[in-house]
């Protein structure tokens, strides 16, 4: 079962939990500066703003697992102001169709775009948006992921939300061969406020993010595109390409996410952003959280000592660091004093980051 079909159980089913394998590949989270915009952009779908076309393309996109390279390229541009994330992507499809016109219906049935953001990097209480070569959307608040019981809220909208789709062909028709399309947003900062004052807008600091495309196989039916089926009369897994690989099939483990700068430099100019020594604690805080969850899945019981957690020594920058785990009721805690910053970084059993 591919890890969109259990996202869909997940969703409207009350299953809570993906059983998805981990890669063995170490895995390094890709990282992008946004610059800040005094233009207004205009949400067309086309890149002909002047702020655009000073702004870099992301690498292309990897498979998910970081493994393979995709069959088609797909890029994206970041830009900021202080109403909103401006997102640009571009993808390479020869065959480019959607059916689906109703807002917060599953829209990954479809080819789609997908961005992931979680503002204060805890991986609790993020957000998810889908849109498909119709510019449906779907929008959603998840509690947690998929890997802990969680809550999804699938009737919560990106107010103010403005997109914009230019396709470079034409669009359900199977008789041609098109370029691609191009997915044009304004995601405003408002929607990602926790409370009526909080004062949310980045500068000089970064969220995490993530983007996917989804991509189906296809077949021709009565002159229609659809997903296309196997032998056994079952749709083939979805292609899943991203932007900072995953290392597993599933885009629901946030820690893994890439880092966007919001820059308070205007475009065209240059600046410089290096992953935290802290975040890099961080990594090596939720490699320890899935080994216990993995033990816990198998045996019912998490491990009770750090030398059954892990025998090797443990170093960041390099520095040896010392993690502690505690146990109690309801599940454990493994905690790290940073040797670079003193705060207390922790890992909950829910897989909630505190930094304190």
């Amino acid at each position: 079962m591919s890890l969109k079909l259990k996202f869909l159980i997940t969703l409207f089913g009350g299953i809570s939990a993906l059983g998805c394998s981990q890669s063995n590949i170490e895995i390094m989270p890709k990282s992008y500066i946004a610059y800040k915009t005094s233009e207004t952009i205009k949400i067309d779908g086309e890149d002909s703003d002047s702020s655009w076309n000073k702004t870099q393309w992301s690498n292309p996109f990897i498979d998910i697992e970081g493994v393979k390279q995709p069959k088609y390229k797909t890029q994206v541009k970041m830009l900021w102001d202080d109403t909103y994330f401006y997102i640009l992507a571009k993808m390479e499809e020869p065959h480019v169709w959607a059916n689906l016109t109703k807002r917060d219906t599953i829209i990954f049935y479809n080819n789609d775009f997908e961005v992931f953001i979680d503002p204060d990097g805890d991986t609790h209480n993020y957000y998810e948006l889908e849109i498909n070569a119709l510019n449906t959307a779907w929008d959603l608040f998840v509690s947690k992921p998929y890997r802990d019981e969680n809550i999804v809220l699938n009737d919560w909208n990106i107010t103010g939300l403005k997109s914009a789709v230019k396709v470079h062909g034409t669009i359900n028709n199977p008789n041609d061969v098109d370029a691609g399309w191009t997915l044009e947003m304004a995601i405003p900062w408002s929607a990602y406020k926790t409370g009526y004052f909080q004062k949310n807008v980045p500068t000089d600091t970064f969220w995490r993010v993530n983007f996917s495309r989804v991509n189906w196989d296809f077949q021709i039916t009565d002159g229609k595109y659809e997903r296309k089926k196997g032998a056994n009369g079952k749709f083939l897994h979805e292609y899943n390409w991203v932007w900072s690989p995953m290392g597993v099939i599933n885009m629901h483990e946030p820690e893994k996410w890439g880092y966007v700068y919001f820059s308070s430099k205007p475009v065209g100019d240059l600046d410089s952003f290096q992953i935290s020594k802290d975040e890099k604690i961080k990594w090596e805080l939720y490699k320890l959280y899935r080994k216990q969850n993995a033990h816990f899945k198998e045996h019912g019981s998490y491990l009770t000592s750090m030398d059954s957690l892990t025998k090797s020594d443990i170093k960041v920058e390099g520095k040896t660091i010392i993690p502690k785990l505690e146990n109690h009721k309801t599940g454990f805690n493994v905690s790290i004093q940073s040797p670079f910053t003193n705060k207390l970084l922790i890992v909950k059993e829910d897989g909630k980051f505190i930094s304190k």
